[in-house]
């Protein structure tokens, strides 16, 4: 063998390694490409994964936002239309005169008197434009005598300074509790619940 064949050998042989080289080179770059476009798309399915829920919980929470929000409008114009039926409730029953007035406070007293004994000298207050009618039904009970107007819509409020008992047995109170213990039902009916 030549030193020719042996050099041309050797060349080959490194032709043949470089080839090789070359070749699983490639191969393995296709690999770490193909490997690399995996990684990519499962990033980006992640991602996309990612932003749909964060879409998704951010869609909900301005859902339940607006929900909030819309059933606090509702509440607030429900409690704007009770208070407006309170009030007109409130301006009816000042409206309330004549026999019915005077009705109203004799039935309002007669309960209050309950409270006070025989001996004690008792104080009927009143709104100030009941005062006649206030000294017209106090003739009716022994040792009771009006006193100075109150701010109310009518009624009385009476009271002793020996037992330091005070009954408030005035419209208002009437109204309050009457609202107090209806307040569902008149919220029912208003609203047909």
């Amino acid at each position: 063998m030549s030193l020719d064949t042996i050099v041309e050998d050797i060349r080959e042989e490194a032709r043949a390694r470089a080839e090789e080289i070359r070749t699983d080179g490639e191969s393995r770059a296709d690999d770490i490409v193909a490997d690399a476009e995996a990684d990519a798309e499962r990033i980006r399915e992640e991602a996309r994964e990612e932003a749909e829920d964060r879409i998704e919980q951010e869609r909900e929470q301005e859902l339940s936002g607006a929900k909030l929000e819309a059933k606090q409008q509702r509440l607030e114009a429900r409690r704007e239309v009770l208070e407006e039926v309170r009030d007109d409730a409130r301006d009816r029953i000042a409206a309330i005169d004549g026999d019915e007035r005077e009705e109203l406070t004799r039935t309002l007293l007669a309960a209050a008197a309950g409270e006070f004994a025989a001996d004690e000298t008792v104080r009927v207050h009143g709104h100030e434009d009941d005062t006649e009618l206030l000294e017209t039904v106090v003739d009716d009970f022994e040792g009771f005598a009006v006193g100075d107007p109150v701010d109310c819509l009518g009624g009385v409020v009476v009271e002793s300074d020996e037992s330091r008992v005070q009954v408030n047995n005035t419209f208002d109170s009437v109204l309050e509790e009457v609202w107090e213990d209806n307040l569902g039902e008149i919220s029912a009916r208003l609203f047909e619940e």
